[in-house]
């Protein structure tokens, strides 16, 4: 363990930072160096980044449907995350290619008995289920004790080659909602069958998990040339209603951007893109505050969770420093900061409130997760042994920096998904109060260990085989004890399915749901090839 260097009028930082094997992910808010931050942006789809892409934008571990608020703790993660994070053999990668719009061709039937087609996918996480053998009745072969698969969703569509996106997952009331290419569609709970469908005439380039109370949320789309992604729509997920639908007021030096990330709480949501960021009213879609101003630490993002933002703001001054601050919804006007020391970007937020946040440093390659108290004083960091996977955001619709699929925070306990390999061969549940471990668990022979989500002591985690077999669902106690299991996957055909969401879903953290005793699976993009692809699978008793 070494010593970091101490940012500016910050006070002591304790030991238990520890060095990465290998260069840690590019943070957000901290240009490569001797890039120009004000430098044009082009407009063309990004190429398929070496480490994973932590765009600007709020969207929140455990702030979506179902999910609990995160802890406090700051943690040395022991391992780099590379953009095609490997799980099984399996990589993950953006996806890039030309701008042709892909043709809607048919939609398979909602029920648990699909059509089948031509050859089977191996379920290798190679294929996004083209092809699939879909067996007409999903649950055969299910052993005693197992529970059902309820309906698996395919679709059929032809795209440009670059693939097709399926960003995002709701679970809202009855229905589970996706959107799909240049629609959003919601299927009901308990059949899969569509409820209602909005078409949003173009391609979305932004969206968050979050949604309100009464469940509304915001994507962002692109204008009706394709040239911009500055057009925000209010969605109405119960209702199945597209709201108002408003320009971006983008400010600063880029007036054009290919994906915008978001974040909401209450009434307040912020947008953030390459070079320019933010906050609007819910509501109305009306603009409260941005700070596209040169001088001082400007906000590049915001995050939002549980009553509470937070800038990450990158400060102009010779260092690049970066600064963490709370901002008021309303105004943006911070009341405290935290400044990193020199070298060190964000790579994740773990939590908006409490606050939990992942720091690493390319150049000395070392990473820590920094827990800040309510007056943004740092509390302590997450002290130990292990590698850690950072998975936040990482698709070309950019979930930012929030959105991480391999965590899960409460009131008092960070649990984070590692293991030898950064596979999430264990959980480990980190003590926001010390900074100490406070119980690890192992996944099993073969087998991989997903926080779903935490509350009131509790964490609920997707078990889920590389090799085939069934999954399930668990719930540990505050302890670390023995788990209680609250679904068992079916075996069968069924597992096979499952598996093969597996390679696309882990490293997407909108793409697995607990939710009211069911469980749901969605893959986050479509290879369009005019063949039957697996879009949504639901699971329950």
């Amino acid at each position: 363990m070494t010593e970091l260097p101490q940012p500016p009028n910050q006070p002591p930082t304790p030991s238990g930072y520890g060095h990465l094997p290998g260069p840690p992910q590019q943070g957000y808010g901290f240009p490569p160096p001797g890039e120009n931050p004000y430098a044009q942006q082009p407009v063309h789809p990004p190429q398929p980044p070496t480490m994973p892409q932590q765009v600007v934008g709020p969207g929140g571990p455990g702030s979506g449907p179902g999910a609990a608020p995160k802890k406090k703790t700051v943690l040395l993660i022991a391992a780099s995350v590379a953009a095609a994070l490997v799980l099984g053999g399996v990589g993950y990668v953006a996806f890039s290619g030309d701008d042709k719009d892909p043709k809607p061709v048919a939609q398979e039937p909602a029920d648990a008995k699909p059509s089948g087609s031509p050859s089977a996918d191996k379920g290798d996480g190679n294929g996004n289920g083209k092809g699939m053998d879909i067996p007409t009745d999903l649950n055969e072969g299910r052993k005693p004790g197992e529970d059902k698969a309820l309906w698996l969703k395919t679709v059929k569509m032809e795209g440009p080659g670059a693939g097709i996106p399926a960003h995002g997952m709701w679970v809202v009331g009855d229905a589970v909602v996706k959107t799909v290419d240049k629609s959003v569609i919601g299927y009901g709970v308990s059949d899969g069958k569509e409820k209602w469908k909005i078409d949003l005439r173009t391609k979305v380039c932004g969206l968050t998990g979050q949604t309100t109370p009464d469940g509304k949320t915001v994507v962002v789309v692109e204008n009706a040339d394709g040239s911009n992604c500055n057009q925000m729509k209010l969605i109405d997920l119960k209702a199945g209603k597209e709201g108002w639908t408003k320009e971006v007021v983008m400010e600063g030096p880029f007036k054009e951007a290919v994906s915008a990330t978001v974040s909401l709480d209450g009434d307040t949501f912020a947008l953030a893109w390459v070079g320019g960021q933010g906050a609007y009213r819910l509501s109305t879609g009306d603009k409260l505050f941005s700070d596209a101003g040169p001088e001082g630490c400007k906000p590049t993002t915001y995050a939002a969770g549980n009553n509470k933002m937070i800038a990450v703001a990158l400060c102009l001054d010779a260092d690049k420093t970066i600064e963490i601050q709370d901002a008021d919804p309303n105004t943006g006007k911070k009341t405290w900061s935290y400044r990193l020391p020199k070298g060190f970007e964000v790579n994740a937020v773990y939590s908006v409130s409490p606050t939990v946040i992942d720091i690493g440093n390319r150049d000395t390659k070392q990473r820590a997760i920094l827990v800040l108290d309510e007056k943004g004083q740092k509390r302590n960091t997450l002290s130990g042994e292990g590698d850690f996977v950072v998975n936040c955001g990482g698709s070309s619709t950019s979930e930012g920096l929030q959105n991480c699929g391999n965590s899960a925070v409460d009131a008092d306990t960070v649990y984070l998904a590692g293991g030898d390999k950064s596979t999430g061969s264990e959980i480990v549940a980190f003590d926001l109060g010390t900074g100490k471990i406070k119980w690890r668990t192992k996944a099993g022979d073969k087998k991989l260990l997903i926080p779903l989500d935490a509350a009131k002591g509790r964490l609920t985690a997707y078990r889920a085989s590389i090799v085939g077999e069934p999954g399930e669902i668990v719930s540990f106690p505050a302890d670390g004890g023995a788990p209680q299991t609250l679904l068992k996957l079916p075996s069968g055909p069924s597992a096979r399915i499952e598996g093969s969401f597996l390679s696309a879903s882990f490293v997407a953290s909108q793409s697995a749901a607990y939710v009211d005793g069911r469980f749901f699976l969605s893959t986050t993009r479509l290879l369009g090839e005019n063949k039957d692809e697996k879009l949504l699978m639901a699971f329950g008793k």
